[in-house]
């Protein structure tokens, strides 16, 4: 039950980043193009994803899910050297290529090579990241 609901789940994600034009990355990169031909309308896509997400939070406060496990701990809300380099680094490949984490693997069943070269790129990027905090953090 809790595959199919993580399926589902996924699903209707996907469908939302299609639909809202976050995995067109023409759209993307106009939204961020502020001095040139600014597109405003994601804008309402990403506005529109506080008010649910602080309903969530109140929501899951002190109670378990339905399908078992645990409901994740509030971020800390402490700018750290490690989340301002990877926002930076997050909000670089954001404006570079046009696509964050969801809308990558969203666009990966109709994006073709350029696509599969993002998420493969990506995940080394995840898979690179904990070796390079560890290696920065020791004693040289």
């Amino acid at each position: 039950m809790r595959g199919l609901s993580a399926f589902l789940c996924g699903g209707l994600f996907g469908a939302g980043l299609y639909l809202s034009g976050m995995t067109d990355t023409t759209k993307v990169q106009g939204w961020l193009d502020i001095f040139g031909a600014w597109d405003p309308t994601l804008a309402f896509v990403l506005g529109g994803a506080i008010l649910p997400m602080a309903l969530a939070w109140a929501a899951t406060r002190g109670r378990q899910p339905v399908l078992g496990g645990s409901f994740p701990a509030r971020p800390d809300p402490a700018i750290t050297p490690h989340l301002a380099i990877g926002s930076a680094l997050f909000g670089a490949g954001w404006a570079l290529v046009g696509l964050c984490p969801g809308p990558a693997l969203a666009s990966l069943s109709y994006g073709g090579w350029p696509g599969l070269l993002f998420a493969a790129a990506m995940a080394l990027g995840m898979w690179l990241a904990p070796h390079v905090t560890t290696r920065r953090a020791s004693p040289a």
